[in-house]
């Protein structure tokens, strides 16, 4: 009997197609079928040869449910995701495993480890809070509050679009007691040519008018 096909969750990097793994490609090239978020498969397209399943949030129980079929009949399938698929798809894998018993994950670079090298700290030195998740993000706030209250570390936060961008974010931390003064960094559309470097007070953040991409990431430098 022939050996179950598995489906393959990949982290295809921070943006730039330049950060996709080499067995991130190899896997790409080899698919039958490639699915994901239309701006998450841009930055795979280089190595996609089979055919794109393009994802939203309206039909991607839909989507999820063909590879699943396509799977079962003997097809290299993979679902694509931004960054690192072990950072903030968590739910998308879980989606994914719901449908299908054989998942593998595979790793890819960050948006987190850019900022990093970005801001000139490592990650051993600091704590990553992800608000990009649909659940109830309210501990996740107590727990930024707490740290920048503690100031031992690095914070680098991963904003949920649309509703948490930096500016709320940073409402948020006024009105939780952060001082006004507090330094925070965030970087915007990370290994694009559009990429950004905005740095302000704590304060100057949550007036800003500024429209951030939803591709943004915060740096919060030890205190």
């Amino acid at each position: 009997m022939p050996e179950e096909q598995r489906i393959v969750v990949l982290g295809v990097g921070p943006g730039h197609p330049q950060y996709l793994s080499v067995i991130g490609s190899e896997l790409l090239w080899q698919a039958h079928a490639v699915a994901g978020f239309a701006a998450v498969l841009k930055s795979a397209e280089p190595w996609i040869h089979g055919e794109k399943l393009v994802m939203d949030y309206k039909n991607q129980e839909l989507v999820l449910e063909a590879i699943a079929a396509r799977a079962a009949r003997g097809e290299r399938c993979v679902v694509c995701a931004a960054g690192d698929s072990c950072v903030s798809a968590g739910e998308l894998i879980a989606r994914v495993r719901r449908r299908w018993r054989l998942v593998d994950v595979i790793p890819g670079i960050s948006s987190v480890q850019v900022a990093a090298a970005r801001a000139g700290i490592t990650l051993e030195e600091s704590l990553v809070i992800s608000l990009h998740q649909r659940a109830e993000v309210g501990a996740d706030m107590v727990e930024l509050t707490e740290e920048l209250g503690r100031g031992r570390r690095n914070i680098i936060v991963l904003i949920r679009p649309w509703d948490l961008m930096p500016p709320d974010i940073a409402r948020g931390l006024l009105s939780a007691g952060i001082a006004a003064a507090r330094p925070v960094s965030v970087f915007e559309e990370l290994t694009l040519e559009t990429e950004k470097l905005h740095s302000f007070a704590l304060e100057e953040l949550a007036r800003s008018p500024y429209k951030f991409s939803d591709r943004s990431v915060m740096v919060f430098p030890r205190a």
